[in-house]
């Protein structure tokens, strides 16, 4: 198998939202970048300025749009919104802490928490839709893009998916692996599928902190 065969993707969680840091549940909700998250998003972009990346695609809300906007500058590149890359979506869980998920729906939080395929919170998509929505867009992107390199900015769900189809891994097998906000992640494709060859780079992020985000 030729090197004209293989696509190199950098898949890229969103920079980091007010909501993170509270644990609170996005989904498909719109919420923007914070003042870390900005700084992080710039941090990506010139952690990158040497790839040569042919196509930059991005989920359609704002927290990844606006990363993949500090990706592309200097680039000349446009960036093309893909709905299938947005987040999970979690129904009447979005707004919600983990805590407060726990409390006013204890049955349905234990089945998410066990990651059960075929739950989905009331308005929400189940696991398994997910899983296969998230996998099914990336690699038709990486199809179109043979011998290339691309960028996928998305979210921790699509992270985790992506992560575990390189890996062969069961959907409900434990996370044991970091989604960091804009750090850098690694895959080849083949027709053979996903290969993970670099996870959770995060280099480039040393030094950033709550208190500069204060700042």
């Amino acid at each position: 198998m030729g090197l004209d065969s293989v696509t190199t993707i950098l898949a890229i969680r969103h920079g980091e939202t007010a909501w993170n840091r509270e644990n609170r549940i996005q989904g498909q909700l719109d919420i923007p970048l914070s003042a870390l998250g900005e700084a992080q998003a710039a941090r990506l972009g010139q952690a990158l300025a040497g790839e040569a990346i042919a196509a930059i695609y991005a989920s359609d809300l704002a927290r990844a749009w606006r990363t993949a906007e500090a990706l592309a500058a200097g680039r000349g590149l446009e960036i093309h919104p893909e709905i299938g890359l947005r987040e999970r979506g979690f129904g009447e869980f979005e707004g919600q802490t983990w805590s407060e998920i726990e409390t006013r729906w204890p049955e349905q939080s234990l089945r998410w928490r066990r990651r059960d395929p075929d739950f989905g919170p009331a308005g929400g998509e189940r696991l398994e839709d997910f899983y296969r929505r998230a996998v099914d867009t990336v690699e038709r992107l990486a199809r179109a893009h043979p011998g290339q390199t691309l960028a996928v900015v998305a979210h921790g769900g699509v992270m985790d998916c992506l992560y575990r189809a390189g890996r062969r891994l069961e959907l409900q097998a434990p996370r044991a692996w970091t989604l960091g906000n804009a750090t850098i992640n690694r895959l080849l494709y083949t027709p053979a599928g996903f290969s993970v060859v670099g996870w959770n780079d995060d280099l480039h992020l040393e030094g950033l902190s709550l208190d500069e985000r204060a700042a």
